[in-house]
């Protein structure tokens, strides 16, 4: 089972820094950290309603994965597999 627990912590990893990386490619709302950073300012290249729904559903997804790799992990860990 070790190998098993090293692919989920290897898993663990790649689907946080993808969580990461799609949460910071979403638009900024205002009134937030994004307006600090210049994301307040309005430009020409806004993403499409399409384009930011996609992002929305694969940040869920990633978001579910994630949660069900640290069950799973803390399953391995509480009964010592």
């Amino acid at each position: 089972m070790v190998p098993l627990k090293i692919a989920l912590m290897v898993l663990l990893g790649i689907v946080s820094l993808l969580q990461i990386l799609l949460i910071l490619l979403h638009k900024g709302r205002g009134g937030g950290l994004s307006d600090m950073f210049g994301g307040g300012v309005s430009t020409t290249m806004q993403s499409s309603g399409v384009a930011e729904r996609n992002l929305n559903r694969i940040s869920v997804i990633l978001a579910l994965v994630w949660v069900g790799v640290i069950i799973t992990l803390a399953l391995f860990t509480r009964f010592g597999l």
